[in-house]
């Protein structure tokens, strides 16, 4: 192993180790109630306690669901949209202030009327995520159609590639940073808009859990909701960033 595999191997398992101990020392320094700040020992005795009798796969389970079903039709949509207004600058023009619109309002407001219009079920939920995944996606997407350098237009003209050929051989491939940055972003706010919905609505998920946790004073859960939900989330991202390595290993 190099130096440099090496360094990040120990930066690592360094890096939780020392917020670990800080955490430590900071509860047991200033004697820290459990119900404002657990001691670490307490968040994993939880933890281990939630997946040995099984109790937090149902809810797992859940949030995982509407994770994957709001990022992949939210992707999509995304996907799509930015494709017509990348080729299209009229239908931009008509199209692109709406959906600015629909985007700057926040959608801490917008969740309420999702529930109202679609019901407490997983609809609205799948919805509020696709809502916040949608966006990103669709901005990636034009972005990385509209990069590409004059030079690969003349190259297509030389070759004589007709609009498939020059789509599928040069452009997407040419585009593949820029959606998958706006795909990463949207794999966060995927796991942000389903923690919320179920904030928000809902018997069965991590955000049940988290209201839960937070309304009945029990530290320890909401802080082993918090470490479940993030670990999701990095687990989510870095499959993206894999694909992502894995479709530009021909650069």
């Amino acid at each position: 192993m190099t130096a440099r595999p090496m360094q990040r191997v120990v930066s690592f398992i360094a890096t939780p180790i020392i917020l670990i101990a800080a955490w430590w020392g900071y509860v047991t320094a200033f004697d820290v109630p459990r119900y404002v700040l657990p001691a670490p020992q307490m968040v994993w005795n939880e933890l281990v306690r939630l997946f040995a009798s099984g109790d937090i796969w149902p809810h797992l389970g859940h949030t995982l669901g509407i994770i994957l079903a709001g990022f992949a039709l939210g992707s999509l949509s995304g996907f799509v949209v930015g494709f017509v207004l990348a080729k299209s600058p009229r239908v931009e023009r008509v199209i692109a202030p709406y959906l600015l619109f629909f985007q700057t309002a926040p959608k801490i407001a917008l969740a309420p009327l999702f529930i109202l219009w679609f019901g407490l079920g997983l609809t609205s939920k799948i919805v509020l995520t696709v809502s916040l995944v949608f966006f990103p996606v669709m901005i990636g997407t034009i972005l990385g159609l509209r990069s590409l350098s004059s030079n690969y237009h003349q190259l297509c003209e030389i070759l004589q590639l007709n609009r498939w050929q020059k789509l599928m051989r040069v452009e997407l491939p040419a585009a593949v940073p820029e959606i998958f940055a706006g795909l990463k972003i949207g794999a966060i706010q995927a796991t942000i808009g389903a923690i919320l919905a179920e904030w928000l609505s809902g018997g069965t998920g991590l955000g049940y859990l988290m209201v839960f946790a937070g309304t009945t004073y029990k530290a320890p859960l909401l802080f082993a909701m918090v470490i479940i939900t993030s670990l999701l989330g990095i687990l989510v991202y870095q499959v993206l960033a894999q694909a992502e390595k894995w479709l530009l290993s021909w650069r």
